[in-house]
Parts: C-alpha cells; sequence; structure tokens
C-alpha cells in the first residue's frame, strides 16, 4: 500500500511589510508593488508565480510503501519555484531574472513506520539591492536570500503531519495542505533583520536556518474585512507596537476596529490570557457593537503592526456577521 502527500508554502509581500524610509521608497512610488493576498485554496501554486501573484514556492511531496505495518520504500518528490521581479520606471517594465538556489532535501526513517522529509527551497530576486550590513563585508550589492523549510511526516497507519520549521524574515510565507487549502501562516515578518542578515553562513544554504513561528489561519469573513480595511476608500491608520505594548485595555472606551497585519496578539480577559492571535485576525468588532467598552486587554507579545479603522469606515451588517459566528467573539 501507498501513503502519499505534500505540503506546500508560498510567499508573497504583504503591504505595509517593508520597514525603512529608504526601502519603501520604491513601493510607494509604484515601482515595486505589494501583493494581494494569495487565495484560500491553491490548484497549481506555479501558476501564482507565473500570474506574478507570489515571490517563491516551495512545494514538497513524498510517500511510503507499506507491507505488513512497515514502511519498505520511499520516495521523495516536488521542488521550489522562484518568479521574476518587474519594477515600473516611466511607464516601462523593466523585469530582473531571480536566482534559484538548489533545492535543499533530507530524509530520515524515524522507525519501522515512519518517515521524515524536509525541503527548503527559495533564492534571492534579481534585483540589486546596495545597502550596508552588520558583518564582514559590512556591504552587500545583491538582494539577501529568502526561503521556506517544511517537514513532512508519513506514517505506516495513514497518518501525516507537516509543519513550517524554518523561514526567512521576509517576506510572509502561507502554508498549504495536501488538498491546496490554506492550513498556517508565518506569524512575524522582519524586513531590517533580513535585508541585514540573511545571506552567505546565515542561510540554509551556509549554516543556520531561521526558526519559523506559524499561527493558524483565520476565518473567511476576517480575511474579507481585511481586504475591505486595506483598500477601501478611506486609508486605514498603520500602528507599529513593540513587544509588551498594549493595543487595547479591558474596559476603555473606543470605537475601533483593528486588523492584525503582522506580529502575535495575547488576549487577556479579567487578567487572564486565553489565546494569541496571528496576522490576519480582524479584533473590536464587540466595542463597536455594544456600546463602545473593549471587552478584553490586548497586548503584543512580538513586534506587532496593526492597521486601525473607524466605525464610520465599516461596514456593521459585515461586524454581526463576524460577531455572530466569530470562534473568539466573547474575547473581542
Amino acid at each position: 500500500m501507498r501513503v502519499s502527500s505534500s505540503v506546500t508554502s508560498v510567499s508573497w509581500i504583504p503591504s505595509e511589510s517593508v520597514t525603512g524610509s529608504v526601502y519603501r521608497v520604491p513601493f510607494e512610488l509604484g515601482f515595486c508593488h505589494y501583493d494581494d493576498p494569495p487565495p484560500d485554496q491553491v490548484a497549481d501554486p506555479y501558476e501564482l508565480i507565473v500570474d506574478d501573484r507570489v515571490r517563491f514556492v516551495n512545494h514538497l511531496r513524498a510517500w511510503v510503501e507499506v507491507d505488513d505495518g512497515r514502511v519498505v520504500d520511499h520516495g521523495h518528490e516536488g521542488r521550489g519555484g522562484i518568479g521574476s521581479t518587474t519594477m515600473r520606471l516611466g511607464g516601462r517594465g523593466m523585469t530582473f531574472a531571480a536566482v534559484p538556489l538548489p533545492d535543499r532535501r533530507r530524509t530520515e526513517q524515524l522507525a519501522v513506520g515512519a518517515v521524515r522529509f524536509e525541503q527548503t527551497a527559495g533564492g534571492r530576486t534579481g534585483v540589486p539591492a546596495p545597502r550596508k550590513v552588520g558583518r564582514s563585508p559590512y556591504v552587500q550589492l545583491f538582494a539577501p536570500l529568502a526561503w521556506t523549510t517544511l517537514r513532512l511526516t508519513l506514517f505506516a497507519d495513514g497518518r501525516e503531519e507537516f509543519e513550517l520549521l524554518g523561514a526567512s524574515p521576509f517576506p510572509r510565507h502561507w502554508v498549504y495542505d495536501k488538498d491546496g487549502r490554506l492550513a498556517a501562516k508565518s506569524a512575524t515578518i522582519d524586513y531590517r533583520h533580513w535585508s541585514n542578515d540573511a545571506f552567505g553562513r546565515h542561510t540554509p544554504w551556509g549554516e543556520v536556518d531561521s526558526p519559523a513561528l506559524a499561527t493558524e489561519v483565520e476565518t473567511a469573513l476576517e480575511r474579507e474585512l481585511s481586504a475591505r480595511v486595506m483598500r477601501g476608500g478611506a486609508r486605514p491608520e498603520i500602528r507599529r507596537l513593540a513587544e509588551g505594548d498594549r493595543l487595547t485595555v479591558q474596559g476603555e472606551r473606543s470605537e475601533e476596529l483593528f486588523v492584525l497585519l503582522d506580529g502575535l496578539m495575547r488576549v487577556e480577559v479579567d487578567g487572564t490570557v486565553l489565546a494569541e492571535l496571528g496576522p490576519g485576525a480582524v479584533v473590536g468588532e464587540r466595542a463597536i457593537l455594544e456600546g463602545g467598552r473593549r471587552t478584553a486587554t490586548l497586548t503584543a507579545a512580538t513586534a506587532s503592526t496593526v492597521a486601525a479603522a473607524s466605525r464610520e469606515t465599516i461596514d456593521t451588517d459585515s461586524l454581526r456577521a463576524l460577531s455572530g459566528g466569530h470562534r473568539r467573539e466573547e474575547l473581542t
């Protein structure tokens, strides 16, 4: 009997994820572009690269052959893919070919009934990125490297497990299961760390991978509201919080809605930590709908970025639907 499965990551650049005034200028002037969020369901991840919707893809596919409860053979398939970068200058487009690096694969038989597969894929854009860095040679001309490392474990009894094992600090990485459904996403983006460190030995092709902090996926309605907030008529206020900063305080009066763009937010009610929210979470609807007082304290568990929208810019019917079906309705 053959047991097979796959896991896929796609990597993209969300709005407001590039920090530093110098580095933001090409995006603000339209020379470079942020990406729209990828779809919730992906049939062929490589098509997203062809359509210039994501920056790179890591598709790990594997199988094990099982006989009498024992793994007797196994195979490691799939590959990475990276797209070119187009810059708009004076109404003309200039396309720079990307530089993919060799996929790195590792296979480990854990016992007679399980095999673990790992795959690292990525590379660098072809656009030059001259900048100062914090170690020798202290100046870099080429863009930093971006990558993900995926792990897939297949068991003889048909079970499977997957995870985002490592990833570059930039850009955002989304993970899809074998059916192409969005299953997890990286929680933080650190453009400055990526720009300063992701080259040479500080990559999987050198000596070091970067651990990835992955979070669960928000609801479809939250993604819809996020898109309205970020691309509606009124531009939201972007706020950046350091670790430990409070976004809201239980009992305070406020009528703002927040979209968590990056980082982890800790939820406390009556002094008890109940949950941590990741990117894409929409919070604050209860205060808008129910008298204007916060029902929870939200504290940045990591450096975080949020978009704040006023009550007047949000459709209240959508907020009621979110509040009615929200898995965290008692928290927000």
